[in-house]
């Protein structure tokens, strides 16, 4: 006796055409690590809404990272907290820059805030050549290096995290209450122009908060590759940053979204 196949009704083939496309989209997002909704509706002839709800599925199941205006491929994960030894091999040659930059805006006798990461470390080496300069920093190997020179160094208190070198907790929160700076230069983990600045550690980013708090200007120091990743906690949205300093490899449309926000930005 010959069995016939089971016939396939539309809403059945309709499925089959969604799972088909969503396995192409995470083919695209593995092999290229970037797709944008725009792209995604030419080159596949549907609309961005049905794009951006295929992306929202393929992040709800783990398998990619939503950015604004597209996807990722699925990094490390948001509790990713890689070591300051680790984040010292990447990108140097833009943190250069950057520090450069960033010390071309601070002026004789000022009071800067320094938070912890290799970007900001560099911002400090940069700072050496100051006459009259105060800093105030929770990294003790900014201290460190800032020892044997000009600068005063106002190391405060906390719990330190051995893998960032930085000084966490209420102790650290309290006293930066009682501190003010003139311009603090913020590292970034992560950056999304919807949600913000993030860090991996919660409690870094209490501390980064109350530095925001105690900062007459703040100013975010990163390498282009931070935007559009998200990390564990969000430290301020971007309405909090009055400028941002980063590469010439910052995409126009995000370098256009963030002047749209009134924030500043230096490209070195």
């Amino acid at each position: 006796m010959i069995r016939r196949a089971k016939s396939v009704g539309p809403e059945e083939r309709s499925q089959m055409l969604i799972d088909e496309r969503r396995r192409h989209i995470l083919l695209l997002v593995q092999s290229q690590g970037k797709v944008l909704v725009g792209e995604l509706a030419r080159t596949l002839g549907i609309s961005q809404i049905t794009i951006r709800k295929d992306l929202d599925h393929l992040q709800m199941k783990g398998l990619i990272q939503r950015s604004h205006g597209g996807a990722l491929r699925l990094q490390a994960g948001a509790l990713f907290d890689p070591s300051l030894q680790e984040k010292q091999k990447e990108h140097s040659q833009e943190k250069q820059r950057i520090a450069a930059a960033a010390a071309e805006m601070v002026k004789e006798g000022q009071c800067v805030m320094l938070d912890s990461g290799t970007t900001t470390a560099a911002v400090a080496k940069a700072l050496k050549r100051f006459a009259q300069l105060t800093v105030i920093t929770n990294a003790v190997n900014i201290a460190a290096d800032l020892a044997n020179t000009n600068v005063e160094v106002i190391l405060i208190g906390g719990t330190l995290r051995k893998n960032s070198f930085s000084l966490v907790g209420p102790l650290a929160e309290d006293i930066l209450e009682e501190m003010h700076a003139d311009i603090l230069f913020l590292g970034v983990d992560g950056f999304d122009l919807e949600i913000g600045i993030t860090t991996p550690n919660i409690l870094e980013s209490r501390v980064n908060r109350a530095m925001v708090k105690a900062a007459g200007r703040v100013v975010a120091v990163c390498d282009s590759t931070k935007f559009g990743r998200l990390s564990l906690s969000r430290i301020i949205p971007p309405s909090s940053i009055d400028s941002i300093i980063t590469d010439k490899n910052l995409s126009h449309e995000v370098g256009e979204e963030l002047r749209a926000s009134n924030i500043e930005v230096i490209l070195v």
